[in-house]
């Protein structure tokens, strides 16, 4: 992991809009995976990749599905992705109200310049959605072609190609990769693809970087295994409870930055759908849904020897639809057979459209001191249409027994949110190569689509207003230390009470220290990050299936330590090697906070030759003491469950450059 110093900025990487570590300045926590990092790890997940910074836990599903934990708790339930916001090249990849749990796999991590990750509420920069952090995928032009090959344990392999193109002033590239698995677990696997490009150069008096992406994945989905301490059975272990499961999902998007003296303006578009079986409902019902988004943003930046300002609008139209369909009629007792009918559960669409107006100002107070400011004002409108029957009926408008359908179609209507986000702070430069910073800032997130329209046990109407963090950190910055300590204070958090009902007055508090420590002397590294924190609910309340939240509690699926530690070794010019090890201490798996998980410790190795100048050979052995753990623990309907991690995995390739 790596991070620019707070106080050398770019000028390049600010007016792009790029890099989060330019937009951050002095005034928040954003570390960074570099290109020659990820080349090393060469991560088959995303996780792998960013799950070495301090704060950050990024929980696997099966295959490449995930849940995120940025300075929080892992969040769950359909909107709780709207927490963090991802972006690509400063642009958030999906439009707001449309996030998804698994998104990362939506961008090429593999193959990226670098990823950043804002830790911390960074609307008041970002926009809506970046009310705990933020993850940004800086695309790149290869600085010249390279193709690789690697296989590995269950079927794994993969392929990938880069190239640089070169004409006059123009300069461009591509990357892709193609990656398939029989998986671990039965019936499980996957195809993923994913392709980029870059063009740079300059057209009469504007420089241009025009990029675009795409990605497609078709996977085969494992359920969680369930039984107390099932990934310890061995035969339990490989099983799949839901081998009907699966995923395919594609998306694509373009942006053209155009940036002339001060001015950027940056015209993007963007295109996703998936579908897939919802294995974890009764009745398994089938869900398709899509986005596409086209908008633009425009920012100025403004320099003296005084400040250095950036002011800006953004604006967006957006185009939605979900549509779940169960195919046969579901099984159980004769409550969840009549409630849970066979047809359309939900079909609509949504339209809208938000605008935003922001500014970052960096203002010296001195030769050492930096007054930091940041706000910003956003609206965001919905226009939701139902294309099917209104109200709690099976489709063709029979009422169900027992008082009613779960699903719960509400009429066509009308949303808007607006929000104002701030950051205010003071820096001060120890030196050319550290700094002392304190900062206040607000996030807030939007209800998501699905939080509002998609509802149950007869509520037709989803109240819901933005969620909503204020934090505080006070950090330091050198270029072998970084560490920071934090409070945030979360309200309006959109839960499922016992009645079934989206209601949005939830509160969590939470509080902690992360640590990022780097050292390089003779022919050793070490990296090392260490987080500890507490998340806890900050009300009293009983939720869907019994689960009791009581104020002073952990909130689930929330260690209160993080622990990551990296030893690299370069034997000789030629020859590298490196052990790590990633340490999850022990969470609760469940609000009422009786269940738990013991937590583990995961022991990685790579090595790495320069054969010759051209051919590289790596080997990689994820999960090196083959320990048996799971990738998340989690407790519902009475049961223990969990997603099953790996056994040990060996992988092994070659790189050769043209």
């Amino acid at each position: 992991m790596s991070a620019e110093p707070a106080n050398t900025i770019a000028e390049e990487i600010i007016v792009s809009a790029r890099s989060l570590t330019g937009l951050a300045g002095r005034g928040a926590s954003v570390d960074t995976v570099d290109s020659e990092e990820l080349l090393r790890i060469r991560p088959t997940h995303a996780a792998e990749a960013l799950s070495r910074l301090p704060g950050v836990w990024i929980t696997r599903g099966s295959g490449h599905e995930h849940l995120t934990a940025i300075r929080s708790a892992t969040l769950s339930g359909a909107g709780s992705c709207g927490s963090f916001l991802l972006l690509e090249d400063g642009i958030p990849i999906r439009p707001t109200g449309f996030c998804n749990v698994n998104n990362l796999f939506e961008m090429n991590i593999e193959q990226a310049g670098a990823v950043e990750v804002w830790r911390g509420p960074g609307s008041a920069v970002l926009g809506g959605n970046a009310l705990k952090g933020a993850v940004n995928v800086i695309t790149r032009v290869p600085e010249s072609s390279r193709v690789g090959l690697e296989g590995g344990s269950y079927g794994y392999s993969q392929v990938r190609a880069e190239t640089r193109i070169e004409a006059g002033e123009w300069v461009g590239g591509l990357t892709a990769n193609a990656s398939r698995s029989d998986g671990y677990q039965d019936e499980t696997g996957f195809e993923q693809y994913k392709l980029n490009g870059v063009i740079e150069g300059s057209l009469a008096a504007w420089d241009v970087r025009a990029t675009f992406s795409g990605t497609q994945l078709h996977q085969e989905t494992a359920g969680f295994v369930i039984g107390t301490d099932a990934y310890k059975d061995k035969n339990l272990r490989k099983s799949n409870p839901n081998p009907e499961a699966y995923r395919d999902a594609w998306s694509g998007r373009a942006s053209v930055a155009f940036s002339h003296g001060n001015w950027t303006i940056t015209p993007y578009a963007r295109r996703s759908q998936m579908n897939f079986i919802q294995h974890f409902l009764v009745g398994k019902p089938l869900e398709d849904n899509d986005q596409s988004s086209y908008g633009v943003m425009v920012a100025h930046q403004f320099d003296t020897d005084a400040f250095d300002l950036r002011t800006g609008v953004s604006v967006e139209a957006f185009s939605g639809g979900l549509k779940e369909f169960q195919p046969g009629p579901a099984t159980g007792t004769p409550f969840i057979v009549a409630t849970r009918p066979r047809g359309v559960h939900y079909d609509y669409d949504v339209d809208g459209a938000s605008a935003a107006a922001f500014f970052d100002i960096d203002y010296s107070l001195g030769e050492r001191w930096h007054l930091l400011g940041s706000g910003r004002v956003e609206r965001l409108e919905f226009d939701y249409d139902n294309k099917s029957l209104n109200g709690n009926t099976r489709d063709n408008g029979v009422p169900c027994g027992f008082g009613g359908c779960l699903y719960t179609r509400p009429g066509d209507r009308k949303d808007d949110f607006t929000d104002v986000a701030g950051r205010l702070g003071v820096g001060f430069d120890v030196d050319s190569g550290s700094s002392l910073y304190a900062v206040i800032a607000t996030g807030f997130r939007p209800p998501q689509a699905v939080e509002l329209y998609r509802l149950q046990s007869g509520q037709t109407i989803a109240d819901l207003d933005s969620e909503r963090t204020v934090s505080g950190e006070v950090g330091y910055k050198s270029s072998w230390l970084d560490v920071v300590a934090f409070v945030e204070r979360t309200r309006n958090v959109v839960l499922r009470d016992s009645s079934g009902f989206n209601l949005s007055n939830g509160r969590t508090k939470s509080h902690g220290i992360e640590a990022a420590i780097r050292f390089v002397t003779g022919g050793h590294e070490l990296d090392a990050s260490l987080t500890w924190a507490r998340h806890r609910y900050d009300f009293d309340r009983t939720l869907g299936g019994g689960e009791i939240i009581t104020q002073g509690d952990d909130v689930d699926t929330a260690p209160h330590f993080l622990g990551y530690l990296r030893w690299g070794y370069r034997l000789s010019e030629s020859l590298y090697q490196e052990f790590d090890l990633n340490w999850i201490d022990e969470y609760y798996t469940n609000a009422n906070n009786t269940r738990d998980y013991e937590g583990h410790v995961v022991f990685n190795w790579r090595g790495d030759w320069q054969a010759t100048p051209s051919l590289r050979v790596f080997v990689r052995v994820v999960n090196l003491l083959n320990d048996e753990y799971a990738d998340r623990g989690d407790f519902a309907f009475g049961n223990d469950r969990y997603f099953i991690a790996m056994p040990r995995q060996v992988y092994a390739g070659v790189d050769y450059t043209f």
